[in-house]
């Protein structure tokens, strides 16, 4: 396992699913989401984040994200990316991936379960997020890396951060927009097919009935 711990404490949304990738390409074993449909979560969370700390290396998104100080005191001399965005891009990615599906682990993080008709609310706390955290790590230059993957950042600004040497492939860019909408498109037809062929063996077993009856008369 590598020496240092790093928690990505960018909100979801914002590149943390392409970081998680880098930091995999890299040699880190990393634990993404936890507790989310959980309605004890903010009771458990920090009991389940320190479990799961002693069997990774790295870690992102919900709920990691939002017990960052306490995650910092718990492990001195680990490492924090701190991944943006600008805030409307942010909402309206949220908006079409999560809209009006309610979890329990963000009714915690926003006060709300879900961002469609609540964008105030969820820019709010993001905003306030960013600023928190820029605030606590003002002066450990060393500890936090801010990383816009939407503007370019990538490999040489995560490499010189974590010390690693830069891998010779392409910065991964998961769970694009364009990506999810692909898929949604291809499950789609998936089961347009899928009922076109329940259709057609309906229609063929009717036929066959029909012809059997036809010469049994």
């Amino acid at each position: 396992m590598n020496e240092k711990k790093v928690f990505v404490i960018g909100f979801p949304k914002t590149g943390t699913t392409s970081l998680q990738s880098a930091l995999t390409t890299l040699g880190y074993k990393v634990k993404g989401e936890f507790g989310m449909k959980d309605p004890n979560i903010s009771r458990k969370v920090y009991e389940m984040a320190f479990r799961f700390v002693e069997q990774y290396d790295a870690f992102e998104d919900n709920p990691w994200c939002v017990i960052f100080k306490e995650l910092d005191k718990k492990y001195p001399g680990s490492k924090f990316i701190l991944t943006l965005r600008p805030t409307e891009p942010w909402i309206k990615s949220q908006v079409d991936h999560f809209g009006t599906t309610t979890l329990p682990i963000r009714e915690w993080i926003y006060g709300v379960g879900y961002p469609k008709g609540n964008e105030d609310i969820y820019k709010a706390r993001y905003e306030r997020h960013n600023k928190e955290v820029l605030e606590y790590f003002k002066d450990r230059p060393d500890d936090l890396l801010v990383l816009r993957l939407t503007e370019g950042d990538g490999w040489e600004k995560l490499c010189q951060f974590l010390h690693k040497d830069v891998p010779n492939s392409d910065f991964p860019q998961e769970n694009k927009a364009a990506d999810r909408k692909r898929k949604r498109k291809i499950k789609i037809l998936r089961r347009v097919i899928k009922r076109s062929f329940i259709v057609l063996a309906v229609l063929l077993l009717l036929g066959i009935v029909l012809y059997w009856m036809r010469f049994s008369l």
